[in-house]
């Protein structure tokens, strides 16, 4: 899973590179607005695996095929209406970017292109995130990682003959991604195929049932409303960011690298979290539920001290790999030492979110988020308004940092009350 992680940015990284070699920068501008727009409505689907990891690892460990099976088409349904939902709207979405933007009409017209192009991939992609999931709960953890590198190898290919060879500009780009994920389609299917049948399970359209369509679709509301509250904390982070001047703004876009570089490894040990809380969950075994936990803790915590350590020696010359200007290098050796404590405060939380994907505790999840949003970013930022971008990053150290407080104490709360298979 840290392996699948790294792959993903290396798309984005190919496609600005290839955009960025077009004649004009109105291109380079337009694909950044179109795929980041993109980017942010998928990774706000992710709440889809999220949800099917925690209930299919249960039915993986129960055995329960005839489960397992009602769960993930009940789960394909969910994500069937999502996708259709963001074609249906892409007319408004459209608008709303263009408001929000405020790009000039070259570099709008670009970002309409690949917008209106891209978002006919949502349907592959969000049965994609589901079968993910199921991987995932079927304790494949090599499947993701075959996945997601084919996904990138095809998209990085065909970008290049579309963009570079066919001349197709943004269009090629968005037409590279579409075929990419339909075609990750087709092999996550045969990847599925041989797991269900080394594990001897007939494939059947089994219809969940109410109650079962019900629990699913209340665990998909909770984690999305999870993860849209992270993204607006995240956004605000920018556009407030913004505000404090072109130089912090840059600042704090090449500091938030760190973050994503953080991301790589915790996430990687929190999917596995929740595969395995999972799996135990399902067997009725609150002893291996513990071993687990216990086990993500010690890995993150690992990875965590390691990160704080390689960002204190070589912090400064990771910001001069990612940018060499001046005063934007000047300006981050101020700010590096946040970055420095980062990894320590936020490990909890990326752990924790694993280990209650696996529990299957999504309402504690999203009340989590809404106490830290409210008490561990806005009402610091609100204190810390004359420190400007220093109590911007405090007020980030603070609400990840709550985010694992408040799942710790959760956690522990569920623990001595004997709910941990409930």
């Amino acid at each position: 899973m840290i392996l699948s992680n790294i792959s993903v940015p290396l798309l984005g990284l190919v496609d600005t590179a290839v955009i960025g070699h077009l004649s004009e920068a109105h291109f380079l501008a337009g694909i950044a607005l179109g795929s980041g727009s993109i980017s942010l409505l998928f990774w706000l689907a992710s709440f889809l695996r999220m949800s099917a990891t925690g209930v299919l690892a249960q039915s993986y460990g129960a055995k329960n095929w005839s489960r397992l099976q009602q769960q993930l088409l009940a789960s394909l349904l969910i994500a069937w209406t999502f996708s259709i939902l963001l074609i249906l709207l892409s007319p408004c979405l459209l608008d709303g970017i263009k408001a929000l933007s405020n790009a000039s009409p070259d570099v709008f017209a670009q970002a309409k292109s690949y917008f209106e192009i891209r978002i006919f991939s949502a349907p592959a992609a969000m049965t994609n995130l589901v079968l993910l999931g199921l991987m995932l709960g079927m304790q494949y953890g090599k499947g993701p990682f075959y996945l997601l590198l084919f996904t990138n190898i095809t998209n990085i290919i065909l970008d290049v003959l579309f963009v570079i060879g066919f001349g197709w500009q943004v269009a090629g780009a968005a037409w590279a991604s579409v075929i990419a994920d339909y075609t990750a389609l087709l092999v996550a299917i045969v990847l599925i195929k041989k797991q269900l049948a080394q594990h001897q399970v007939h494939w059947r359209w089994l219809l969940p049932n109410k109650a079962q369509f019900l629990a699913l679709l209340s665990l998909n509301r909770d984690i999305f409303i999870r993860s849209l509250l992270l993204q607006l904390c995240f956004s605000f982070m920018t556009f407030y960011g913004a505000r404090l001047g072109e130089t912090t703004l840059a600042v704090n876009a090449v500091l938030l690298n760190f973050l994503m570089l953080v991301s790589f490894a915790l996430d990687g040990i929190a999917y596995a979290a929740e595969a395995k809380v999972g799996q135990a969950k399902g067997e009725g075994s609150e002893a291996k539920v513990k071993i687990w936990v216990n086990l993500s803790l010690f890995w993150g915590a690992l990875f965590a001290l390691l990160y704080s350590l390689v960002f204190a020696v070589f912090g400064l010359s990771i910001v001069k790999l990612l940018t060499n200007i001046p005063e934007v290098i000047s300006a981050s050796k101020v700010y590096l030492f946040w970055l420095i404590l980062l990894p320590l405060l936020a490990m909890w939380c990326f752990i924790f979110d694993g280990i209650f994907v696996g529990l299957t505790r999504a309402q504690d999840m999203r009340n989590s988020m809404f106490f830290s949003a409210i008490f561990g970013f806005m009402v610091p930022i609100w204190l810390t308004l004359e420190y400007e971008n220093h109590g911007l990053w405090f007020a980030m150290s603070c609400f990840m940092l709550l985010r694992g407080v408040t799942l710790a104490y959760r956690y522990r709360q569920i623990q001595r009350q004997g709910l941990l298979l409930q």
